[in-house]
């Protein structure tokens, strides 16, 4: 399948390929191996290490947990991720906002700059604005390991990272 991610004017920020893996409560989980090309207005480039993709119902925001030595996990802030009609596309805005949380360490907020900067360049409207902060702030929360945070955060993402580590 191809996940297709834009930015606020429609240009692309990263498309790739992935395999459907399953579903669960959570939401539908991605797989993508290493060494797939990834396309990008700027160029493009092959993923370092394996990964999962979470593409949460009606959020916000994907979550993107990978393979030593990759980050433990990687959300996205963007629109609510949608789906053509026969499951195969998944498309989505990248809102700049990124949580990173390292292996081992503890979660952060990226990229504030780039997205202060295309607030301004792309126009986003306040209701944008005010969404993409909540949702940061959000998963700056759920987002802490083991007990401080929540699924699927926490542990879950670990069974689906098994089926392509």
């Amino acid at each position: 399948m191809l996940v297709d991610v834009r930015k606020y004017d429609g240009s692309l920020s990263a498309q790739w390929t992935a395999t459907r893996l399953g579903e669960d409560e959570h939401g539908v989980w991605l797989g993508t191996a290493k060494g797939v090309p990834v396309s990008s207005v700027t160029g493009g480039w092959t993923s370092r290490f394996a990964y999962v993709m979470l593409v949460p119902r009606g959020e916000w925001w994907t979550a993107t947990f990978c393979v030593d030595p990759g980050p433990e996990m990687y959300c996205d802030v963007c629109t609510v991720p949608e789906w053509n009609a026969a499951g195969t596309v998944l498309r989505t805005v990248d809102l700049d906002l990124d949580v990173v949380r390292p292996r081992g360490g503890k979660a952060r907020t990226e990229d504030e700059e780039e997205f202060a900067e295309h607030q301004v360049r792309y126009g986003y409207p306040d209701s944008v604005v005010g969404k993409a902060r909540q949702t940061c702030e959000w998963l700056m929360e759920a987002g802490h390991r083991d007990g401080d945070g929540v699924e699927p955060f926490v542990s879950v993402y670990r069974y689906w990272l098994s089926l392509i580590g």
